[in-house]
């Protein structure tokens, strides 16, 4: 027999099924978010989140933070809600005040490092992303559907016994929200070997003023571009339609003898033909596989089973040479400081070069710039 969900009382089903039910058997199937918070001092910098995974029956969330050469995380899973409006697990939870613009985290973890009161607060409406669509082989790698988001935070902070207050004035506030499938969970056989040929990167939500910025570019190793995106938009009052900035151009300087950035410039076209240069600073940055579950962490990985309820802590160093060759195989997300047209701005540089990639001089997976 079917089983039910609040979901159930509103018309928004959009498959013939309760919506306690996805519309694929995929075990991979997610729906998760990912919250950053970007420090202006770049000195307690934070980024959270939750996720559920309805097929494997998981629901886990984790806030990690850094500061210097240290970072504190927390990470939380357990069995996933029947109720699909649940985003709570154990000390972790997440309160949709109003959609898109007023959503407040609390995590209630000190004893294991971490904890916050946090109200994320937007004047933008949700930031849409190209469909995201990547194929290892034959096989679906990602397909994914996601919005992004910006703002401020306001509350407080906690972690390694300390509390930082946060003002809308040190915190800026990135976002985004996506599901579809993903590799999640435990390791599954993986058949006939499917070689993964490396990736170039760039996520860029970025809040100026007056208005936001949104890149991103992702390319093969030869330079081949398989998702795009440039636009300009402003808070969601004044009706003003999104600006598009064409095909925007990267370029990205890495420390010598690494891949780690430390100044980005995108060369930007408006409709009108007129150029724009968007420059970015990356400052603190915490690799996602350092903490926060996410590409190949591990110590925690996305949807795993670990029981009805855990929580555990961890306190990481960067100067220890096991994080940072972890690190070196990352997606990082940057502080980021912008200029853009004369306003500056403060958001996300994530950045990733896995692999070769000709435009940028790398011809392996270990080289670093020269």
């Amino acid at each position: 027999m079917l089983e039910f969900d609040p979901l159930d009382e509103y018309p928004i089903h959009q498959l013939p099924l309760p919506m306690r039910y996805v519309g694929t058997s995929d075990r991979h199937f997610y729906d998760r978010c990912i919250y950053q918070g970007v420090d202006h001092e770049a000195d307690a910098f934070f980024i959270t989140g939750l996720g559920v995974y309805p097929n494997l029956g998981v629901i886990d969330a984790y806030a990690t933070v850094r500061r210097g050469k240290r970072q504190w995380a927390v990470r939380v899973s357990g069995a996933r809600p029947d109720d699909r409006t649940s985003q709570q697990i154990g000390p972790y939870r997440i309160e949709v005040l109003e959609p898109f613009h007023r959503i407040r985290l609390v995590c209630d973890a000190d004893e294991h490092g971490v904890g916050f009161d946090l109200l994320y607060v937007s004047e933008y409406g949700p930031i849409a992303e190209p469909q995201h669509v990547v194929r290892q082989g034959d096989r679906i790698l990602l397909e994914a559907a996601r919005f992004a988001g910006v703002g401020t935070w306001e509350g407080e902070l906690r972690f390694g016994g300390e509390t930082v207050e946060v003002t809308p004035q040190r915190y800026t506030a990135t976002r985004d929200r996506s599901w579809g499938i993903r590799p999640v969970g435990e390791p599954e056989p993986p058949g006939r070997p499917r070689p993964f040929d490396g990736m170039y990167w760039c996520w860029v939500p970025l809040r100026f003023d007056d208005f936001a910025l949104h890149l991103i570019v992702e390319e093969n190793r030869t330079g081949l571009r398989n998702t795009n995106l440039a636009i300009r938009v402003w808070p969601e009052a004044t009706g003003r339609p999104v600006e598009q900035l064409g095909w925007p151009l990267p370029e990205v300087e890495y420390e010598p003898g690494t891949r780690r950035p430390v100044r980005a410039s995108f060369t930007l076209t408006g409709r009108d033909g007129k150029p724009h240069t968007l420059e970015i600073q990356p400052l603190l940055g915490i690799p996602l596989n350092v903490g926060t579950g996410y590409g190949g962490d591990p110590d925690w990985l996305h949807g795993t089973w670990h029981g009805d309820l855990h929580v555990a802590g961890a306190v990481y160093d960067h100067d220890d040479p096991a994080v940072a060759g972890r690190a070196a195989f990352a997606f990082t997300d940057h502080v980021a400081r912008a200029t853009f047209d004369g306003h500056e701005g403060w958001g996300i540089f994530e950045h990733a070069v896995l692999g070769p990639h000709e435009p940028s001089g790398f011809t392996d997976w270990t080289d670093g710039a020269r």
